[in-house]
Formats: structure tokens, C-alpha cells, sequence
């Protein structure tokens, strides 16, 4: 079985220290197999760090973590910059590439988020829900977008939302065969734990204001 961790940040975003070669140096020593770039708004990171990797054994996923109205959406598999920040059109934008689309910790709660709304067009053009974020506070987050996938027939994905390099690896997705197989049958499993917080938000946070 298969273990990529879809969620990691790198220093495109403003938020986060994680430099690409030391990315994939962890990410393989946790015995990971693959992983997802999602940094916030562009996908620099991603093509960044496809170009370092050589290890035809291990696969890395060109993303990015795109802010919408309705909440934010990893988009895998990307070729191109999404434009569009509307919820439905950066779906579409990212099927356009021949992508995924998932619900990034859509039941997250803090002092600047909300959950993510979207409403029934746009949940059956959805292709999953991240049902584990290792930077959630609190397990009912998790536990909510478990429900909620389940209810709605998406797939359901793990990752450790990393920003910093102690967090790579601390949540993933598991599955057999292709990842887009998986997400598109429904095959696919989460596993992780959540990261020491409000530490790793908080140091983000701290990261982005003095940057």
C-alpha cells in the first residue's frame, strides 16, 4: 500500500521555512512514497521540487492550495497557475488541467477561518475531502470532514499541512495502485496525528509578519 502525504508548503508560501532538497530528503526517510506541493496560491513549489526529484520510485504531485469563496481547495496534478478564486470556476480550472480537486480542511475553526461552505454544485464536482489535517486543533474537525465525506461519497484524503520540517509525514493517504484510480473509486484511507498546536499555526503566523 502506498502512503502520500497530499498537503506540504514550501517556502513559496509566505508562511512556511521548508526548502525543497531537505523536503525530499524527509519526506523518503519517513518512508513516505510519494508527496503533494500545495503552496498557498501557486504552484511554484511543486514544479520546484518535481525538478530535484530523480528517484523514479517516489512521485511528487505539482499543487498548489488555492483560497477560495467558499473555503480553500488543493488542486493536484496541476500544469498551470489557477486564476480563478470562485469556488466552481477554480474546480473547473483545475479538471481543465485534468486534476484533482479536494476540500482543504474544510471543517477547521480559528480566529481568522470558518468551514468551508460549498453548496451542492459545487460538492458534486468535488473530487474529495481532506478528512485529516495534522494542524487541526482539535480531533472533531477531523472527525466532522470524515462524516461529511461519507455522507457525500467523496474520497477522502490525509495530509500533515507541513510548513515546517518536523510536520512532513504527519498525516497521509494511503491506497493501492494510482492515486487518481484511488480518489476516482473511493479507495482511499487516512491516517496521522495531530501536530503540537497552536505551535505550528502560531509560528507561521509569526513567519509570515516578519517576512
Amino acid at each position: 500500500m502506498k502512503k502520500y502525504d497530499l498537503h506540504i508548503h514550501t517556502y513559496h508560501s509566505g508562511c512556511s521555512r521548508i526548502r525543497p532538497k531537505k523536503l525530499l530528503q524527509i519526506a523518503k526517510k519517513k518512508g513516505l512514497n510519494g508527496i503533494a506541493v500545495t503552496d498557498h496560491n501557486t504552484i511554484k513549489g511543486g514544479k520546484e521540487v518535481k525538478k530535484l526529484n530523480k528517484d523514479k520510485n517516489f512521485e511528487v504531485i505539482i499543487g498548489a492550495e488555492i483560497k477560495t469563496d467558499k473555503g480553500e481547495i488543493l488542486g493536484l496534478y496541476l500544469k498551470k497557475e489557477i486564476k480563478s478564486r470562485k469556488a466552481e470556476d477554480v474546480i473547473d480550472e483545475i479538471h481543465k488541467q485534468e486534476g484533482i480537486a479536494v476540500a482543504a480542511h474544510p471543517f477547521t475553526w480559528g480566529l481568522l477561518r470558518t468551514a468551508a461552505k460549498f453548496n451542492k454544485k459545487e460538492l458534486k464536482k468535488l473530487d474529495g475531502f481532506e478528512t485529516f489535517n495534522a494542524r487541526n486543533t482539535f480531533r472533531w474537525e477531523n472527525e466532522l470532514a470524515v462524516q461529511f465525506a461519507q455522507k457525500h461519497n467523496l474520497a477522502q484524503t490525509g495530509g500533515s499541512d507541513a510548513h515546517f520540517y518536523y510536520e512532513i509525514g504527519r498525516a497521509f493517504t494511503l491506497f493501492n495502485g494510482s492515486l487518481r484510480d484511488a480518489i476516482k473509486k473511493r479507495k482511499t484511507a487516512i491516517m496521522g496525528r495531530i501536530a503540537p498546536l497552536p505551535f505550528g499555526r502560531t509560528f507561521s503566523m509569526f513567519k509570515k509578519i516578519l517576512k
